[in-house]
């Protein structure tokens, strides 16, 4: 039995989590159920940075709770010491503080360990394959936090302020497209497209590549952001 979303072929992952119960569980599900592959996991923090530098996997797992330290402080640990791996927190807590902290961190995705298997197989998939991934149960938490946000005319003038190519390349993230697939896409480079991003985060004032996804994909689905998605779809052109 797969998981029905495709799997990057070899996508391999290091996970990061104290209960070796945990470790081996998801192990062995995606060992038996998909084509993905956990290359090594830990539940040490100085052992994972080890495992990521000899693996070079393609995507960390990582616990949000553990004694030694907690996945953001190791994952900006990582970032610090030049480790870029995509990562997806996968955890108990279900809080709005935790979401919060781990977007703006720049997570590939949130999920939760009580989460039916295949929900969870099929979630790293997606986020192997470049998309942002949260877990169903978190959707009104997210929600609220987009409510706490600008409101739809602060919006309006904030997108106004993106040239078409960063409102092309945020049309993109909108729909948790990676960095080289939007290279692709628009045929440029995928240095060209990390400036344009940094440019995008920069002008709305948001700290991730999440946020500013969250934001678009918020501005096009808001009550007004309905007829004010124009200019998205007309830069995409």
């Amino acid at each position: 039995m797969t998981s029905d979303a495709a799997a990057p072929p070899g996508l391999r992952i290091v996970m990061v989590d104290d209960h070796a119960l945990c470790r081996n569980g998801l192990t062995d599900l995606i060992a038996h159920r998909s084509p993905m592959r956990i290359v090594a996991s830990t539940g040490d923090p100085d052992e994972a940075i080890a495992l990521v530098r000899e693996h070079r996997p393609d995507l960390l797992i990582l616990d949000l709770r553990m004694p030694a330290t907690d996945g953001m402080s190791l994952l900006r640990r990582m970032r610090a010491e030049g480790i870029d791996t995509p990562a997806v927190i996968l955890t108990m807590s279900d809080t709005q503080a935790d979401l919060a902290a781990a977007l703006r961190a720049g997570v590939r995705g949130y999920l939760l360990k009580d989460m039916d298997p295949e929900e969870v197989l099929n979630a790293i998939a997606r986020a192997g394959r470049g998309e942002l991934v949260v877990a169903p149960a978190l959707t009104l938490k997210l929600a609220q936090m987009l409510q706490s946000g600008p409101s739809a005319p602060e919006k309006r003038d904030l997108i106004a302020s993106l040239t078409e190519r960063e409102r092309q390349i945020l049309d993109h993230l909108s729909r948790g497209e990676s960095n080289k697939a939007i290279a692709r896409a628009l045929e440029i480079s995928h240095d060209t497209v990390k400036l344009h991003v940094r440019h995008i985060r920069a002008k709305l004032n948001l700290s991730s590549r999440v946020e500013a996804a969250v934001f678009a994909v918020e501005y096009r689905t808001s009550s007004e952001g309905s007829s004010l998605s124009q200019p998205l779809r007309q830069a995409g052109r």
